[in-house]
């Protein structure tokens, strides 16, 4: 079920700060010129990130696991009018304001929205252990340029929250907009693996991209 990512801890109930990190309890956040990205703090959140990629466009090339895509256009539509629990001063059911704590063994998942309103804008998802990232927008956030700008946060996740000297991403070769929007955030092309099975157990063709830094650390 989109539930099996969440576990609780408490919630809180003012947009985080960048800067203010808590690497041990993998809580991270940080911003850019458009976009606030943050470690989940409620199922709102989580259930939210999914929503943003739940739509045929975006499972094209994702291929996520059937238990966490939300099939109902309705449902995804309603998550994402909402703000982030507690911050645009609506009681959020319930259910979905339940504390989100990260598993330790999991890929690093943050949330995004627009700094301009708090709307759900997507998320962006690194695994720390392989240094591959991957990331989403929502429907009405695509084709603003700010897949750059999702991407750009994911090397910042990956070289100066999480110590890594290297991050990849894959794409397929027919997936224009990642392709060009990872070349805007500094990637260069790699080599790799010619196919790539996504989770809902596709293979699909590959090409990917890296982006290296000599002075990779972890935020504190």
């Amino acid at each position: 079920m989109v539930w099996s990512l969440i576990r609780r801890r408490r919630a809180a109930s003012a947009p985080p700060l960048p800067g203010h990190c808590r690497p041990e309890a993998g809580l991270h956040v940080l911003a850019t010129e458009r976009l606030l990205l943050f470690t989940p703090r409620t199922r709102l959140d989580v259930a939210a990130a999914l929503a943003a990629c739940a739509d045929a466009e975006a499972q094209r090339w994702l291929g996520t696991q059937a238990d966490e895509v939300l099939p109902d256009a309705r449902t995804r539509r309603a998550l994402l009018a909402w703000r982030p629990a507690g911050d645009d001063g609506r009681r959020v059911p319930r259910e979905l304001a339940r504390p989100y704590a990260p598993g330790p063994d999991g890929p690093l998942l943050l949330v995004c929205v627009r700094r301009s309103d708090l709307g759900y804008a997507g998320a962006l998802e690194l695994e720390h252990r392989t240094g591959e990232m991957g990331g989403w927008l929502a429907p009405a956030c695509r084709g603003q340029g700010l897949g750059a700008e999702l991407f750009r946060a994911g090397v910042t996740l990956a070289h100066t929250h999480a110590g890594l000297s290297t991050v990849r991403a894959g794409a397929e070769p027919g997936n224009t907009a990642s392709r060009r929007a990872l070349v805007h955030a500094g990637f260069v092309p790699d080599e790799g693996p010619p196919r790539h099975t996504l989770p809902d157990g596709r293979v699909v063709e590959a090409v990917w991209h890296r982006h290296d830094s000599a002075a990779a650390a972890r935020c504190r």
